[in-house]
């Protein structure tokens, strides 16, 4: 390359890194992302190495600058695996903080343990007479994958605890991960030998564990750190468990278990927010991966005072590492039709490794969102990719802007049936009219028909649907009642027995509810909750059917918008229709019988249940409710007369008790319906 055509080039790269470093330092409005950056400043670093005669004082690169598996039996966990709330900022930092030390109300700083936020997958190891018996994914966090002989294979996990001062029963929590070096390893072995590479360390120890061989697992050379306790029995030692959370994993260091060494014990929340950011700052430095860190109250009995909102604690929290982000092109912009008819935008980019995965499709959301960014097709942007979360456009990099650009124009017709596309007042989002006309709707409203929640017809999953839509056997829900066992039998998978099943299904299916009925019927914003309403309210189809929008919004939760889509979806011929196909195919439900005041005794009194009901289900319990007159919530507030605490009430009791509403045990609610003859 000429020497000129390479000064040019040099003095190019300069300039945009210049540039870049006086938005992201000085103004703190960055326009490209750090991996775009360090691509400009590794090309600019390669020709000064390159034509060292060409390197000034003046360049960059002189300028320091700051920056459960059906293969697996499964495991019930004695205490549940609880997930974590996230932070990702400093500001949320700062509330969760003020959360914890205003329930605390404590006369001292609260202490904290910090650790960084391992990338790999969680596990319970139970230990009995020292003696590791069992291993288990988190799973649902009730219950997960029996992994034992897996982890039995991962060198820093003891199979025998050390020393004899221990509990008879100790379940330690802690994650196993794939070291940087191991993952590199395990990758170059693949392309070697032409086989598929794992998108990250994460995958690859997640796939690891699940392998049916468990000499596989034990060629990966995963590692595992603990950071916890679940279930743990102290009888018949003296006092084993410690005070505070850190001390108790120098225990667990004490007895054999490995901890991430990076732990620390810090005085106050100030120490939590300086080690998030020296971790930040290190975080490539590590042996593995990680995408935060996680902060705990210190002390036990805080803990135990703070207690948990759902499925998390309220003594910890994950304090995320900001999203990745990568820079690709917008090369174009088609639309998809959703079960209400919803078109929702989807960008096709020029595919882009962001976030440990490959990168081609992102969601533009509405014209709004599009008109918010200024994008066109063809538009360098940026990508941002935070864990498991939908990629999405952050921003346009307005200077690679193309000649060639185009607007992105939206269809005035469905793209699947030609239907008119409407904007209703007050929405973002463009709907194809077509109803079950569209063929992209007709395929949701049906799975939505079949759901557990509605019509419940087992047998009849998503890819089933898809495929009678596809061969034409089925076009409404109406279809699929007139199916015949040749017809099903001659689908992919589904033999002479799977058909007769299916048929069977769909011959129960016919008893049904008017509250099921009308909720799977499709109507936008009608739920199964608003469905139950209007059947308890308007008693038979024929009313709902006749009701107008003045009417329907005297029934409970039922406001103008709701009524409007209920009103617009019956005012359709071809919903009415289907409707009364539906019904001459043999549908049908028990009348609702009208109930005087004195057969209602809980009328108009408002109960929310909360927890795990063990002598009845949270659908019977509602059901029994609602019949005595009752309104069932699923939030707590002023109003609610009375809350149902089963076990493992989280949130929601706490809110009762704070508001001072009655709480209810199980037992009290089946008092209740004794008393009643429900």
């Amino acid at each position: 390359m000429p020497t000129d055509t390479i000064t040019t080039q040099l003095a190019q790269l300069k300039q945009q890194i210049a540039l870049y470093n006086h938005q992201y330092y000085v103004l703190d409005q960055p326009t490209v992302p750090d991996a775009e950056y360090d691509r400009l400043m590794r090309e600019l670093i390669s020709i000064e190495e390159q034509h060292p005669s060409l390197k000034s004082v003046d360049s960059p690169s002189q300028k320091v600058g700051g920056k459960a598996l059906k293969a697996f039996s499964q495991v019930t966990h004695q205490l549940p695996m609880l997930s974590l709330d996230n932070v990702f900022s400093e500001q949320e930092w700062q509330a969760f903080v003020k959360r914890v030390e205003d329930k605390l109300a404590a006369s001292a700083a609260v202490s904290y343990c910090a650790e960084p936020k391992l990338d790999g997958l969680a596990v319970s190891l139970r230990y009995e007479d020292g003696l590791l018996v069992q291993a288990a994914t988190r799973g649902d966090g009730t219950s997960g994958e029996n992994i034992t002989e897996n982890i039995r294979t991962i060198k820093s996990i003891p199979l025998r605890l050390i020393g004899e001062n221990y509990p008879e029963v100790i379940e330690v929590r802690g994650e196993v991960f794939m070291p940087k070096a191991s993952f590199d390893a395990l990758n170059e072995r693949a392309i070697k030998k032409g086989e598929k590479t794992f998108a990250n360390p994460r995958n690859a120890a997640a796939g690891s564990l699940r392998q049916l061989d468990s000499k596989i697992t034990a060629q990966r050379n995963l590692a595992f750190y603990a950071y916890g306790l679940g279930f743990v029995s102290t009888d018949g030692i003296e006092r084993w468990l410690e005070d505070s959370h850190f001390a108790r994993l120098q225990q667990l260091k004490t007895i054999g278990l490995p901890i991430c060494p990076e732990i620390k014990q810090l005085d106050n929340h100030s120490q939590c927010q300086a080690f998030y950011e020296d971790i930040l700052n290190r975080r490539d430095e590590l042996s593995y991966e990680i995408d935060g860190t996680v902060i705990k109250v210190n002390d036990i009995a805080y803990q135990e005072k703070l207690g948990f909102v759902a499925r998390a604690p309220r003594w910890a929290t994950a304090y995320k590492f900001p999203a990745q982000e990568e820079i690709t092109v917008l090369e174009e912009v088609e639309f998809q039709v959703g079960r209400t008819g919803a078109i929702t935008p989807v960008a096709r980019l020029k595919p882009v490794f962001v976030g440990g995965v490959t990168v081609s499709n992102a969601t533009l959301h509405n014209q709004d969102e599009i008109e918010r960014l200024g994008i066109q097709v063809g538009d360098t942007v940026i990508i941002r990719r935070a864990g498991d979360v939908i990629p999405q456009i952050v921003s346009v990099v307005l200077d690679r802007r193309p000649e060639s650009a185009k607007m992105i124009e939206f269809p005035k017709e469905c793209p699947v049936c030609q239907s008119e596309v409407v904007r209703n007042e007050g929405e973002a989002v463009l709907r194809c009219t077509g109803g079950l006309f569209c063929g992209a709707q007709r395929k949701e409203a049906i799975k939505h028909f079949a759901s557990r929640k509605a019509f419940d017809i087992d047998g009849l999953g998503d890819k089933l649907v898809e495929q009678m839509v596809d061969e034409n056997l089925i076009q409404t829900p109406t279809d699929l009642f007139s199916l015949t066992e040749i017809q099903i039998s001659t689908l992919d998978r589904m033999g002479k027995k799977s058909a007769l099943n299916l048929l069977e299904s769909l011959m129960k299916a016919k008893q049904t509810t008017l509250a099921r009925f009308i909720y799977s019927l499709g109507i936008r914003e009608v739920g199964e909750a608003t469905a139950s309403n209007l059947a308890n309210y308007y008693l038979t189809l024929e009313t709902i059917l006749s009701a107008n929008i003045e009417s329907l919004q005297k029934v409970p939760d039922v406001g103008e918008i709701v009524a409007k889509n209920i009103v617009q979806f019956f005012s359709v011929q071809h919903n009415v229709e289907v409707i009364q196909g539906l019904v001459a195919s043999g549908i049908h439900w028990p009348d609702i019988a009208v109930k005087s005041e004195d057969e209602q005794p809980l009328l108009d009194q408002i109960f929310v249940l909360t927890g795990t009901l063990s002598q009845m289900g949270r659908s019977d319990a509602k059901a029994k409710l609602q019949s005595l007159g009752a309104k069932v919530s699923g939030s707590v507030s002023a109003k609610t007369h009375y809350l149902v605490a089963g076990e493992k009430a989280g949130s929601k009791l706490t809110k009762a008790q704070d508001l001072g509403v009655e709480v209810l045990t199980e037992d009290d609610l089946v008092a209740l319906f004794t008393k009643h003859d429900v």
